[in-house]
């Protein structure tokens, strides 16, 4: 059974109730917070495996609250909205999120997002526990990655799609493919998602190689690492 901590912020106490039956009842432990104040303190004093992050809440918004914690920590994030624009998804993902899950949505099908966004570092370890292609450096037991020996700082969304391109340099992945290493079976099928995640990914490459892009888009394909070599 999970032993994971997952930390819901909801301000609709009826449906956070909801998730934290549900999620009890699939083994792991809850803790509810029913306003934006005190989350991020919150989080640094008492760091959860997963957070369940309301977009509209009263106090503070999810949105700046999921920014001030992708300031110090890559602790999954799954953000839940009742805004179903591509634009609100979008900008969800590009500040941090690893996913996203929008209302009314079922129950059981959040329980099967946590569980797939969990499970994910959890089963890396099967692989070599470091890879390496060009300048890049990733440790899947200990989770850490290194361009050029300098640290990256990844969500575990980003983690999980650079190390999937480490595996195969100059194999060219499907959008479709690549959701489904980074956000298992239970997704629903906007493969564009991918773009952000790859979006971000390549800015904070570029933090360390510059304008060199080593991520290359192989239109109406998907995408690909570039093996130097």
């Amino acid at each position: 059974m999970p032993s994971d901590h997952i930390l819901i912020v909801e301000d609709e106490i009826k449906l956070a109730e909801l998730l934290r039956d549900y999620l009890e009842s699939a083994g792991y432990q809850t803790r509810m917070m029913h306003t934006g104040y005190g989350v991020v303190n919150a989080v640094r004093q008492n760091p959860p495996s997963l957070i369940l992050l309301d977009l509209m809440l009263p106090g503070v918004d999810g949105t700046e609250i999921c920014r001030e914690i992708r300031s110090f920590t890559s602790i999954p994030i799954i953000m839940v909205t009742a805004r179903v624009d591509e634009v609100d998804r979008v900008v969800g993902l590009e500040i941090g999120a690893d996913d996203y899950v929008c209302k009314p949505f079922s129950p059981r099908e959040v329980v099967a997002r946590v569980h797939a966004v969990l499970r994910r570092g959890k089963h890396q370890a099967k692989d070599p526990s470091t890879i390496a292609t060009g300048p890049i450096t990733v440790n899947l037991d200990e989770h850490w990655a290194r361009v050029n020996d300098e640290p990256l700082e990844l969500t575990t969304s980003e983690f999980a799609l650079l190390a999937t391109l480490v595996r195969r340099p100059n194999r060219v992945f499907s959008r479709a493919e690549l959701l489904d290493r980074v956000q298992g079976d239970h997704h629903e099928g906007y493969d564009r998602t991918i773009d952000t995640h790859i979006k971000n990914l390549r800015k904070k490459l570029r933090c360390v190689l510059g304008e060199q892009d080593i991520i290359v888009t192989v239109y109406s394909v998907g995408y690909k690492l570039q093996d130097s070599d």
